[in-house]
């Protein structure tokens, strides 16, 4: 099938993005591509007009701000992967993008597009709310921030104005002594999204949990944090007991979905799983035992 006829435009600015999305009420934005073309073809979605923002040059590029680190919205997978910089300070975001579909999908996708589109299998969601990692966006009415706790509101929902484009990713540096990060998932087989996945960062002091994170995607209608399982955690050791016991709640609280794929209860038995080999991985690194 064939999409339905659309106007195409290329703006070289944010600004000038912000104004075509005024003009033209129901267009989308486009970037990678990899999830709006395929409806499109299929004509679930029939947008009058498609805004590409590939072209904007703001957009690209990741920096080192000190004691974060900034990404462009459309920094592709790929460049997530390979960037010695976040490997160096914040290696969660390599290892999972790294898990992100084919080469092919990791060339062309990006990050600002994934998290705008919030696809309850994604996996870059888990990580954010792991790392506490904050986006920014921009709309007419200027710019403003947005949670990573905040961002993801239900089944490819964000908290997103239909008016305002994502146009970076903030994360904090995790390079710290005692600093700990892992992502651990159950991928589709065909389609390589995340059936469940769950992304882990912790920090810990003197053999003690002082802080915890922990993500989880794939399971429910988006993505949320294993709050229960974090609180199992926080301010004890991280040993063996301690870690079976918080992996066995890290479903607690999740109304996980079922598909032809995977039951609900399925899904919730490969969170529990796949925390419990996230939480271990993650204090191995956080003690340095690679």
């Amino acid at each position: 099938m064939y999409p339905a006829a659309f106007d195409y435009y290329a703006p070289a600015s944010v600004s000038e993005a912000l104004s075509l999305l005024a003009k033209n009420g129901d267009a989308k934005l486009i970037a990678g591509g990899h999830s709006l073309l395929p409806q499109m073809k299929l004509r679930l979605a029939t947008p009058s007009a498609l805004i590409d923002i590939g072209k904007i040059a703001d957009l690209k590029g990741i920096s080192d701000l000190g004691d974060k680190i900034s990404l462009g919205a459309l920094t592709t997978h790929h460049e997530v992967e390979h960037s010695a910089l976040l490997r160096n300070s914040c290696p969660l975001l390599p290892e999972v993008a790294s898990h992100i579909g084919d080469r092919q999908v990791r060339n062309r996708g990006t990050i600002g597009g994934s998290l705008a589109h919030a696809d309850p299998a994604a996996d870059y969601p888990a990580a954010m709310l792991a790392l506490g990692a904050v986006v920014e966006v921009q709309g007419g009415s200027g710019k403003r921030t947005i949670n990573a706790d905040d961002l993801f509101t239900g089944l490819f929902s964000t908290a997103l104005n239909s008016n305002e484009i994502l146009t970076a990713v903030h994360v904090p540096k995790t390079d710290a002594k005692g600093n700990g990060v892992a992502y651990a998932k159950f991928p589709h087989p065909a389609s390589r999204y995340a059936v469940a996945g769950v992304a882990v960062w912790v920090n810990i002091q003197n053999d003690t949990v002082q802080d915890i994170r922990i993500g989880v995607t794939g399971a429910s209608d988006h993505a949320q944090r294993a709050t229960k399982a974090e609180a199992a955690l926080k301010g004890k050791p991280m040993n063996e007991d301690n870690v079976a016991a918080a992996a066995k709640l890290a479903s607690d609280g999740l109304t996980t979905i079922g598909d032809m794929y995977a039951s609900s209860d399925y899904r919730a038995h490969l969170v529990q799983a796949l925390a419990l080999d996230a939480l271990n991985k993650a204090h191995h690194r956080a003690h340095g035992w690679h």
